[in-house]
């Protein structure tokens, strides 16, 4: 059994998976890739938009216990209205037990939703915990050689949301303007580190190579 406080391996992390994902699954038919985005009101590791306008949100995921952690998430809930709420305050200060939330199928506003994973994590007890929680959900496993190249699988498609609307094309642009204010934010993060190693600032080039990743990421979204 594989301990859960474990991260799979010191050779993940989430902007890797992310940069082979809109490289590999995503580029090719969506308008627009933004990383760590926080626009539809969840925050989401990718946002997606296909060429119907409609969200896909990406979900990258590295270790178990986060993995599973997710399902505790408040985009997987629907909101509590104030009376609501008042009253459930009152159930817990009189030791009443509190009524469930309802839980959504989908976050809100998206169309499609998706695990990323290494290939690794993937186990019985991880994916009976998907579909108990998030059986709508789709899982990209991803995998690795040795020579560092990234792969990425769909291993079970996402259920799509029909009630989800599509965007609006301004919504389009405005997402289009934040990939290509990320773009230009990490080109101007990484010739500032060049300066700093130019100048003696830092002695070695990690920071700077950091940065290229970043800039890789943002160009994604443009």
């Amino acid at each position: 059994m594989v301990p859960e406080e474990i991260v799979v391996s010191d050779k993940w992390s989430e902007r890797m998976i992310a940069h082979a994902l809109a490289r590999q699954v995503f580029q090719g038919k969506n308008l627009v890739i933004v990383p760590n985005c926080t626009w539809t009101g969840d925050e989401l590791d990718l946002l997606v938009v296909t060429a119907n306008l409609r969200i896909i949100d990406v979900e990258v995921k590295i270790s178990r216990p986060d993995l599973k952690a997710d399902a505790k998430k408040d985009k997987w809930y629907h909101s509590i209205p104030y009376d609501q709420y008042q009253y459930r305050s009152q159930c817990r200060q009189l030791g009443i037990p509190v009524p469930p939330r309802k839980r959504r199928e989908w976050p809100r506003r998206v169309w499609k939703h998706y695990y990323a994973i290494p290939k690794e994590l993937w186990r019985t007890d991880i994916a009976d915990h998907l579909k108990a929680c998030a059986p709508r959900s789709g899982v990209i496993l991803m995998s690795a050689t040795d020579t560092g190249k990234v792969f990425a699988h769909v291993e079970r498609r996402s259920q799509p949301n029909t009630q989800a609307e599509k965007i609006s094309a301004e919504d389009a642009v405005c997402l289009a303007r934040l990939a290509s204010l990320r773009m230009w934010d990490a080109y101007a993060e990484i010739d500032s580190l060049r300066e700093e190693v130019k100048n003696g600032v830092l002695s070695d080039i990690t920071g700077v190579t950091e940065a290229v990743r970043s800039m890789d990421d943002a160009r994604l979204g443009g």
